[in-house]
């Protein structure tokens, strides 16, 4: 409901969630993927190739998406 409220504001960038932290914020990552129709959904990763590909795939159904890596 938070992230379809900031989508319906005008926000840019929502940064949903960690995807590789749990099963949940996947979920939840996925979730606010599926549901946003303007901000880009931003899932966080660390710099490992595991992280990256769980990341894009929880942000796959958004219609623009990004994925936020640190080190």
């Amino acid at each position: 409901m938070v992230a379809e409220a900031l989508d319906a504001m005008g926000v840019d960038v929502i940064e949903a969630g960690f995807a590789m932290a749990s099963q949940g914020d996947f979920e939840a990552v996925h979730a606010i993927a599926e549901r946003t129709k303007n901000a880009v959904v931003c899932s966080l990763a660390r710099a490992k190739t595991a992280d990256i590909e769980r990341a894009a795939e929880a942000i796959k159904p958004a219609k623009r998406g990004r994925i936020h890596t640190f080190m």
